[in-house]
């Protein structure tokens, strides 16, 4: 059955609106997805039905929210292939759950002259953790380099891999050249040096939506909610069991522990050691309606559309005079960056915005990556399965005011 992006596309309601009087069309879904309506029903009902705190009363409000907040920890568990649920500690977002294995894991573990590998293609939330870390602990922070396409070459990576090598976190899907990484190849290179590996998904999550970390076998999984059709301010923590038990948790508070007395705190077992004080309950049970709504519309579909639409777009932009798309890398999720000659960034997306058009403009939190290309900002279109052809045709056209405006 083909993916029918109009039924789709009335599960978001504020795809209907008008900006600046013509149709809407969200092309910034890398900084943020919009949510369908059955997400926002399930936070209004939890507001509206259960509001209670979890884990912490016996009436039945308190019990009824608390159940929810753990079936939604079961069916991130599922979406990603998990092995348990134990395994899925609830978080902020993909900024928070790296911070916490920087210092939850890899504080006792760094010493002076050990060293840790990211990429060339990182978010800014991969690297200044690291760079704090390796600061306070005397360690280095190594770059896998990337090439002119955008892609990690395996060989690079081997020759930084070392004795002195601690810890490698990487980017599943780049933010803004789209290139998805050879994630279970990096993990089982890494592997046999005994080095654990920290995969960023933020991207991966809504774009590949085929999650399997018991088949990379990484160590970490980090994803935020709001770039998967769910709510703001909550995000996953995936880490294997055994690792999980032997980290020290660097947030004290409510829920997190098992006993307190003036002279000795015993800390709750894992994830709950992890989720102090008391947590985005409206928004963990947001995200459980997203994953259910993802499930419902088919992952395999929407991923197979995304990827018509990337070719789609891919193929309209070659097409326009004086645009270079940034990031050609052979395997490529729904992100596009590109450069218009001799218009800058901003000016590109004022006057998109002007049609109606939202994108992303500036250096999009990865300033490293950009002196990479010799450039200082890109413009941004990022795609999800509610978009359109007809939407890129808007692009294309809006692209065309721009050379119409500035030449």
């Amino acid at each position: 059955m083909p993916f029918d992006v109009s039924r789709i596309r009335e599960d978001f309601p504020i795809l209907r609106q008008r900006v600046h009087d013509r149709p809407l069309v969200y092309l910034d879904n890398a900084a943020t997805t919009q949510r369908p309506a059955s997400v926002i029903a399930a936070i209004s009902n939890y507001y509206s039905a259960d509001n209670s705190n979890v884990h912490r009363g016996v009436h039945d409000l308190s019990e009824r929210a608390t159940r929810s907040y753990e079936e939604a920890r079961v069916k991130v568990q599922r979406f990603l292939h998990a092995r348990d649920p134990r395994e899925i500690v609830f978080v902020r977002g993909t900024t928070e759950a790296i911070n916490l294995v920087a210092q939850s894991y890899c504080r006792r573990l760094i010493q002076s002259g050990d060293e840790i590998l990211v990429s060339a293609m990182e978010h800014h939330s991969n690297i200044v953790p690291w760079q704090m870390i390796s600061e306070e602990r005397g360690a280095a922070l190594r770059v896998i380099p990337i090439n002119d396409q955008g892609e990690i070459n395996l060989d690079d990576f081997d020759k930084l891999l070392s004795d002195r090598t601690r810890f490698v976190s990487v980017p599943h899907v780049s933010h803004v050249l789209g290139t998805v990484n050879p994630i279970k190849e990096i993990v089982e290179m890494a592997h046999r040096r005994n080095v654990a590996v920290l995969v960023d998904g933020a991207q991966s999550a809504p774009h590949l939506l085929e999650i399997d970390v018991s088949d990379l076998d990484c160590d970490f999984y980090a994803f935020s909610g709001h770039k998967l059709y769910g709510p703001t301010g909550i995000g996953v923590l995936y880490g294997k069991s055994h690792l999980f038990e032997s980290m020290i948790p660097y947030q004290g508070g409510g829920d997190m522990i098992s006993s307190v007395s003036f002279e000795k705190t015993i800390y709750n077992a894992p994830p709950y050691k992890f989720e102090a004080g008391t947590p985005n309950i409206a928004g963990v049970i947001g995200l459980g309606a997203a994953i259910d709504y993802l499930k419902l519309i088919g992952s395999e579909a929407a991923t197979a559309y995304e990827q018509e639409l990337l070719s789609y777009a891919m193929s309209s932009l070659s097409e326009v005079r004086g645009v270079r798309v940034v990031g050609t890398a052979a395997k490529k999720a729904a992100v596009i960056s590109f450069v218009v000659e001799n218009v800058h960034p901003h000016d590109v997306g004022t006057i998109l915005d002007l049609e109606g058009i939202a994108v992303r403009t500036g250096h999009c939190c990865a300033e490293p990556l950009m002196r990479r290309f010799g450039l200082t900002a890109v413009t941004r279109a990022s795609i999800a399965f509610y978009n359109t052809k007809n939407e890129i045709d808007s692009l294309i056209s809006g692209l065309a005011r721009v050379r119409e405006t500035f030449n």
